[in-house]
């Protein structure tokens, strides 16, 4: 399918929040994308995600469609004061307190401990990750969806357009092609090479249980205070965290553990209620009570990419998780997908035949690698603070720390990643971000 202002084509590999974010920012431009979905229609897994300041930055930079989506399925914290709060800190681990019950003085098991705030007062929220995406499907036309896509390989045609060959035997044929397509993406393998290791993901040394509980009854087990408001709850090898999601109704719990290894060969697997219970036996009441409202509690193994030497080859672009999947600790993978999406969508603006396809992706690639990099490493060293194991349990540490280590993500300045963009694709110096 040829693009009505650009003399050529663009196929996305993946219809998950990053694929449907950028088509909708390369259709503001006039580039008129073709989306290929391996599943039969667009689907997310149905997990709250937090998007922070700089995610909401990147999407008003390429669509108000994209924000407007967003503000349809935003929550945030609930309480009067609490708006500038990312996560309230609590010691939720018995085991951290003194046989009085206190973890330092005025402090006990539960007791908020300190609060992680925002630099400044910005759009952002969590977001249930379905709902998310059913309001971006509605800026999307039927025609450029093609759904039972799963690429199996990619070859190249005698003008060297890219051949995409699917599972059903299809094949489609584009000028450049753009990998969305997650975590265990095929477009990375194809980029990277069968060879390189980074080309698979690797575990993180954590897992998940994943639950939504009733707000109503979220507040008679924790009260108004914590059910309605970001709360972290930090122990040994493991931490919960809650927050609202969908506009209050329900409080979305994520509690970690650790693990040496994930023998098994699912990501997502369905355990017993009484393992998850005795993940946290030796926890204080908060937590004892949240773990036990779960419901039909699944796994989940964590993974991440390690670091990609490049997130582009020739004519095939890596964007979003299919680039740098990572931890969910600092909750920011979502974010950086959709900042991706708007650094790409902004120099792809400034080319007009094949020669600027591959300029804008060598920009693209230059200025979002290291950020998005960074990002995956201290997202796993987040994990690790949450659950005593980078600075042990010495709270002092832990607290200066955690205060201050998400201002580079939320206060980026995205204007000047685009500009640096748009100066490596004309060949001018600049000193790199």
């Amino acid at each position: 399918m040829a693009s009505p202002s650009k003399p050529y084509s663009l196929a996305i590999v993946g219809g998950g929040i990053s694929g449907l974010v950028l088509a909708i920012a390369l259709l503001e431009q006039g580039i008129k994308p073709t989306i290929y979905e391996a599943a039969q229609h667009f689907s997310e897994i149905g997990a709250g995600v937090a998007l922070g300041p700089n995610a909401v930055r990147a999407m008003s930079m390429m669509s108000p469609k994209i924000e407007d989506a967003f503000n349809i399925c935003k929550t945030h914290n609930l309480s009067p004061g609490m708006e500038n709060t990312w996560f309230t800190i609590r010691i939720g681990d018995a085991r951290k307190a003194g046989k009085d019950g206190f973890v330092k003085p005025g402090v006990k098991i539960g007791d908020a401990w300190f609060d992680v705030k925002f630099s400044k007062n910005e759009n952002r929220g969590g977001v249930y990750r379905a709902h998310f995406l059913d309001e971006l499907v509605k800026h999307v036309p039927d025609e450029i969806a093609h759904f039972g896509k799963k690429l199996v390989d990619v070859g190249e045609a005698d003008n060297g357009d890219v051949i995409l060959n699917f599972a059903d035997g299809s094949t489609a044929q584009h000028t450049a092609v753009i990998g969305c397509d997650g975590i265990k993406s095929r477009t990375r393998a194809i980029v990277l090479g069968q060879g390189d290791p980074a080309t698979k993901a690797v575990f993180s040394g954590k897992y998940a249980y994943r639950g939504l509980i009733p707000m109503d009854e979220a507040v008679e087990l924790v009260g108004e205070e914590e059910a309605k408001n970001s709360q972290m709850y930090f122990g040994y090898h493991g931490h919960v965290l809650t927050f609202p999601v969908q506009k209050g109704k329900t409080m979305n719990v994520v509690a970690f553990a650790s693990s040496e290894e994930w023998k098994d060969e699912k990501w997502v697997v369905t355990t017993s209620k009484q393992d998850m219970v005795d993940d946290f036996a030796e926890w204080g009441p908060t937590v004892k009570a949240i773990i036990n409202a779960m419901q039909k509690p699944d796994i989940w193994a964590l993974f991440y990419h390690p670091p990609a030497r490049t997130y582009y080859k020739d004519r095939i672009c890596l964007v979003g998780d299919a680039a740098h999947a990572t931890t969910p600790h600092q909750g920011a993978g979502a974010g950086m997908c959709i900042e991706d999406a708007a650094i790409l969508s902004a120099v792809l603006k400034e080319a007009n035949d094949i020669e600027g396809l591959k300029k804008a992706f060598a920009a693209y690639d230059e200025v979002r690698r290291p950020r998005t990099q960074k990002n995956v490493v201290t997202s796993k060293e987040a994990g690790m603070l949450y659950d005593f194991e980078l600075e042990g349990d010495d709270l002092d540490k832990i607290e200066e720390n955690d205060r201050n280590r998400m201002y580079w993500i939320w206060d980026e300045d995205l204007d000047a990643e685009v500009e640096q963009a748009r100066k490596l694709y004309f060949g001018e110096k600049s000193s790199k971000i």
